[in-house]
C-alpha cells in the first residue's frame, strides 16, 4: 500500500528493537473492518451504514475526493462534518507534521510557555475583531463549548446559560445541556442546571429572559448546524445590544461556521457583531490532528484566570500539543497563501445560484439556503397527487424519511457523499471543502438533478432506494 515503515527503537532499551509496519498491518487486517466495528465499536453505527449502502472500505483521499478499495472515486460534500476546509492530505500542512516530528519537539512539557501555542494564538487573534485578545486551546469543538461555559460562568458571577431552539453545540454533558436536539439528550439527564433555550429569531423571547439581569451568556451558532437554520441579520445585531444592556456575554459557536465555511473568515463578521467569546475547531485541524479553541476579550480573561493562585483554574493536558499548533499553524498560512475564504464565497455563490433555479424546476425541492459553502437543501411536501401520496407513505414510515431518497441515491449511483442535517427533518446539508470549485460544483448539480428527474417521473427510485436499503438489512443478519 505504500505507507509501510519499519521503526526500529533501540536506543533507550538496551539495544532491543520493535518493528511496526503500518502498511503490513492495514494490509492484512483491511478485510476485518465490519467485523471489529460489530464486535468492539459502535455495532448500531455499522448496521446504519450497511442499511443505506454507505459501507465502503476507503483507502485514500485527496483534496475534494475519496478512494475505495476498488478504485472508485467519490465526491466528498461531507468534508468530514467540516473538518476538510483543505481537503484531504493537503501537502503544506502533511509537510509541517512531517517537520514537527522529525524536529523531536519538547512536547508537552507543561510546566513551561512554549513557543507554538503562543504563535496559534497570535495568528488566531490577528484574524478576530479587535476586541479578541486571549487564547485558551483544547482539543475539541464540544470542550471549547464546555471552556466557554465555565469562562462565562466565572467571569460574571452569574449561573444561567441561553441558547437557541435546534442548537447543536456538542454531546459531552455541559454542551449537552445546550443542545436543542431532544434525541441526543434523552436518558442522559440530569444536564447542567441553568441552561434555557430561546426561539432563534425571536428577539422577544431572548429580552425576557435577559431581564432578571441574571443570564450569564447567550451562545449560538451563526447558522446552526442541524438543519442549516438562519436569523435574519437585524436579529444578531440586536440581539448583541441586548445582551450588552443586561450584561450578558456573547458567545458565538464557530466550530463548524468559522475559518471560512461562510465566506468570511467567521461567519458573525457578516454582520460586524463582536461577541466576547468565540469558538473554533474543525477546520483549524488541517484534517489531521485534533484541535479547539476559546477565543476570549481580555476582560473575560482577566476575570477567569484573576491571580496567580488561578493561573491553572482551567487547562487541558493535550490542549497545546506541538502537533495540533503546527496543524492549526500550516491551515492559517494556506488560509492566506491560497486565498481560501474568497474561495469559499466565490464558489458559493457559484453552487447557491446553479441550486437555486431547481426549486422552480422540482415541486418536492422548497428551499436552498446557507452561505459560502454551508448550504441547506430543503424538501418539503408537495401539491400534485401522486407525488404527495408517495410522500406520505413515506413519512409515515418515519419522519425525515425522503431525504434519504436523495442522500442514497447520490451516494450510489453517483458516488457524491452528503448526508441529511437533522434527525427527523427533509434537509441535506452540503458541506464540500473549501477548495472545491466549479468541476465540483457542476458534478454535484448534475446528480441532485438526475435524482430529482427521477424522483419525479414515477416510482422506480423509490424501489431502486428500497431494495439497496432491504439489501443492507438483509446484510444486518
Amino acid at each position: 500500500m505504500g505507507v509501510g515503515r519499519t521503526v526500529l527503537v533501540g536506543d533507550h532499551a538496551e539495544g532491543m528493537t520493535v518493528a511496526f509496519d503500518l502498511g503490513r498491518l492495514l494490509e492484512e487486517r483491511s478485510g476485518d473492518r465490519e467485523r471489529l466495528h460489530d464486535g468492539h465499536l459502535n455495532t448500531k453505527l455499522a448496521q446504519v451504514l450497511r442499511t443505506i449502502g454507505f459501507d465502503r472500505d476507503y483507502v485514500s483521499g485527496r483534496g475534494c475526493y475519496l478512494y475505495d478499495d476498488r478504485g472508485q472515486e467519490y465526491l466528498d460534500f461531507l468534508a468530514g462534518f467540516g473538518v476538510y476546509a483543505l481537503g484531504r492530505s493537503h501537502p503544506v500542512v502533511k509537510r509541517a507534521l512531517h517537520d514537527a516530528l522529525d524536529a523531536d519537539l519538547p512536547n508537552l512539557v507543561q510546566m513551561d510557555c512554549s513557543l507554538l501555542p503562543g504563535l496559534l494564538g497570535e495568528a488566531l487573534t490577528a484574524r478576530s475583531h479587535p476586541g479578541i485578545r486571549r487564547v485558551f486551546f483544547c482539543n475539541s469543538g464540544t470542550e471549547a463549548v464546555e471552556g466557554a461555559i465555565k469562562f462565562a460562568r466565572r467571569s460574571t458571577g452569574r449561573t444561567r446559560i441561553l441558547y437557541c431552539d435546534h442548537a447543536y453545540h456538542g454531546l459531552s454533558t455541559g454542551s449537552l445541556a445546550l443542545n436543542g436536539g431532544k434525541e441526543f439528550r434523552d436518558g442522559f439527564g440530569p444536564l447542567l442546571p441553568g441552561c434555557e433555550s430561546v426561539p432563534l429569531g425571536d428577539l422577544g423571547a431572548l429580552e425576557r429572559q435577559l431581564a432578571d439581569g441574571d443570564v450569564a451568556a447567550f451562545v449560538f451558532e451563526p447558522i446552526q448546524g442541524k438543519g442549516v437554520y438562519e436569523a435574519p441579520a437585524d436579529y444578531w445585531v440586536e440581539a448583541e445590544a441586548a445582551c450588552r444592556r443586561h450584561g450578558t456575554l456573547v458567545v458565538a459557536d464557530e466550530v463548524q461556521t468559522g475559518l471560512g465555511r461562510t465566506g468570511r473568515f467567521f461567519c458573525h463578521d457578516h454582520w460586524d457583531l463582536r461577541p466576547d467569546v468565540v469558538t473554533v475547531s474543525k477546520a483549524l485541524s488541517g484534517g489531521y490532528v485534533p484541535v479547539g479553541a476559546v477565543l476570549t476579550t481580555e476582560a473575560v480573561w482577566e476575570r477567569v484566570y484573576r491571580s496567580l493562585d488561578s493561573a491553572l483554574v482551567h487547562s487541558s493536558t493535550f490542549g497545546s500539543n506541538a502537533l495540533a499548533m503546527v496543524a492549526g499553524l500550516a491551515t492559517l498560512q494556506v488560509f492566506d497563501d491560497e486565498d481560501i475564504v474568497d474561495r469559499a464565497r466565490r464558489t458559493g455563490d457559484s453552487l447557491f445560484k446553479t441550486l437555486q433555479p431547481l426549486v422552480d424546476r422540482y415541486e418536492l425541492l422548497h428551499e436552498v439556503r446557507g452561505k459560502g459553502l454551508m448550504i441547506g437543501l430543503q424538501f418539503a411536501r408537495p401539491t400534485s397527487r401522486g407525488l404527495r401520496l408517495r410522500w406520505d407513505a413515506l413519512e409515515r414510515v418515519r419522519s425525515g424519511m425522503f431525504s434519504q431518497l436523495v442522500v442514497v441515491p447520490l451516494f450510489d449511483r453517483h458516488r457524491v457523499l452528503t448526508q441529511v442535517a437533522a434527525d427527523n427533518v427533509n434537509i441535506v446539508k452540503l458541506l464540500p471543502p473549501l477548495v472545491a470549485g466549479e468541476e465540483e460544483v457542476d458534478r454535484f448539480v448534475a446528480a441532485l438533478e438526475d435524482v430529482l428527474d427521477d424522483l419525479h417521473k414515477g416510482v422506480g427510485l423509490y424501489v431502486d432506494v428500497g431494495r439497496t436499503m432491504a439489501r443492507g438489512a438483509l446484510r444486518r443478519r
